[in-house]
This record gives structure tokens, C-alpha cells and sequence, in this order.
């Protein structure tokens, strides 16, 4: 703490003296304590992969990490699972450098059964929804009950959903579930490597499905609500570290910074709900 340090000004330059105070600062920091990996007081790249649930929370929480550690934080975007070339999956099967990772939780498990990344370094983030949008300024349908979201479903002319989480609840349980899997199924679009909202404002389907942060962000939408929730699906999404991480203490800072308490407000206005660290 700082109160335990003794700075003797008089045999510090005036920069060297910032850089003591800069330094005590951070180590008093709970949201990012601990040395850094590589040693050092300085900066240094890291570098994160995360999916399109959290997409919105990080963009607006990564400025500040970057701020308060010195570092540079290189991003990488894709989804949690799937095969397409962005996929977060298809980019550490290809190597790509990655020091944490944030997605699904089923998922980052699946990472760390395939040794790609480290087992106990999982810290859940968030509990994420899935909601519906229509074209901006279109009819709102109804999807407050089981019995309208059904009777929407059927009457809309085309639907898209993710190739995420979302959408693989989408068409491998919701449609069961409702019991119009064989009448709404053809007419549903899976949206790979691209926001299924981008897809609805361009006119190309009449309703789209996603997770409600990922939806919210897009302009050329209306977001018209969750899921009932007796058909809810929530998602928790997760952080972990690679196991081919070069910086896995500044990994451990930037994970504890983003389910800080302070991080919270953040999140909650991006659509999710954070779940803070416990003092």
C-alpha cells in the first residue's frame, strides 16, 4: 500500500517519481492486481478472443483495462462455436495468439476438454438472453406468451438466427419445444459470420432471433423483446485463459477487471447481467 512506501524525491527525477506513484496506484488496484507477466512496469500487448454475447460490454470496458495497465489489448471477434472461419474455435485450431478467450460457457468447456485452454482458469461473466427484432419502423409482433411467440413464428415470412448459442437452441430445441419445427424450420435462416441483426434491417428476413446484446447494438432494428420465459434460454459467457497464453498474469488482471464491480453498470446497459466478483 502506499502509506507503507517511503519515496525519497530529492534522489528521484520528477519522472522517475510519477512512475513510483503510477506503480504504487496499480498494486492497490483489486481489479488488477498482481505483477506482470512479462516482469516488467511497462505496456505490452495482449490478446483477447471473444464472442458476439459480450461483444458490446467489452468494446465499452477494454479503453479503460487499456488505461489503467499500460497495455495494448488486441481483439479478435468470433463465434462460440461452429466451424466458420472467424469462429473462435476454428481460430485456435489455427493458432491464432490468444491470451484469453471469452465465450458460452458450454463451449469454453469444450475448449478446455480439447486442451486449448487452461482448466480451472474459467470465471463466468455474464447471464445473457435471447430476444427477438423486426426491421426498424415494421409491425411489432407479439411474443409475450408461449401461445403468441408461437403464432408469430408461423405467421412471419422469414426468420434469421445465429450460428451461435442462440441459434442452436433455436433449431435444435425452441421449434421442438413449440411443436412447429416442420412448418418453421424451412423458412429459417442460420446467419454465419455475420450479426443477425444486420441481416433483418437490410430486409432480408422479417424477424430475427440472437442474443439481446447483440441485437441491441445494430442500427436499422426494432428490438421487440425476450423469449417467454418459460422457453428462455439463458447463456452464461465465460473467460478463460489459453493454454498458449504469452501474458497469462495480465490475463488473470483483464478477467478480474471485467467481473469487477465496477465493471458492472457497463455490462447491464449493454442487455446482460453481470455476475460480479463477491468482495
Amino acid at each position: 500500500m502506499t502509506s507503507s512506501r517511503h519515496f525519497s524525491f530529492s534522489r528521484l527525477t520528477r519522472r522517475a517519481a510519477l512512475i513510483g506513484v503510477a506503480t504504487a496506484v496499480l498494486a492497490g488496484c483489486g481489479s488488477l492486481g498482481g505483477p506482470r507477466a512479462d516482469g516488467g512496469s511497462g505496456g505490452g500487448e495482449l490478446h483477447v478472443m471473444t464472442s458476439g454475447g459480450f461483444t458490446a460490454a467489452y468494446n465499452e470496458l477494454r479503453p479503460g483495462f487499456e488505461r489503467m495497465s499500460g497495455r495494448t489489448v488486441k481483439t479478435a471477434y468470433g463465434a462460440s462455436m461452429g466451424n466458420a472461419q472467424d469462429s473462435i474455435p476454428s481460430r485456435l485450431a489455427r493458432n491464432e495468439p490468444a491470451d484469453v478467450v471469452i465465450l458460452a460457457r458450454p463451449a469454453l468447456d469444450a475448449l478446455v476438454a480439447a486442451g486449448q485452454v487452461v482448466p480451472g482458469s474459467q470465471v463466468d461473466l455474464v447471464r445473457s438472453s435471447i430476444g427477438f427484432a423486426v426491421k426498424k419502423g415494421a409491425p411489432r409482433p407479439d411474443i409475450g406468451t408461449v401461445e403468441a411467440l408461437k403464432r408469430t413464428l408461423l405467421a412471419a415470412p422469414s426468420i434469421a438466427y445465429s450460428a451461435s448459442a442462440s441459434g442452436t437452441y433455436y433449431e435444435t430445441e425452441l421449434l421442438k419445444k413449440l411443436g412447429i419445427e416442420a412448418e418453421v424450420k424451412p423458412k429459417s435462416r442460420r446467419i454465419v459470420s455475420e450479426r443477425v441483426g444486420a441481416v433483418v434491417a437490410r430486409g432480408e428476413a422479417a424477424l430475427g432471433l440472437q442474443q439481446v446484446s447483440e441485437l441491441l447494438p445494430i442500427a436499422g432494428i426494432d428490438y421487440i423483446g425476450p423469449l417467454p420465459a418459460e422457453v428462455q434460454r439463458v447463456t452464461v459467457f465465460s473467460a478463460g485463459i489459453a493454454t498458449g497464453a504469452k501474458q497469462p498474469e495480465a490475463a488473470r488482471q483483464l478477467i478480474r477487471y471485467l467481473q469487477s464491480p465496477e465493471s458492472a453498470p457497463t455490462i447491464a446497459k449493454t442487455g446482460l447481467e453481470p455476475i460480479a466478483a463477491a468482495r
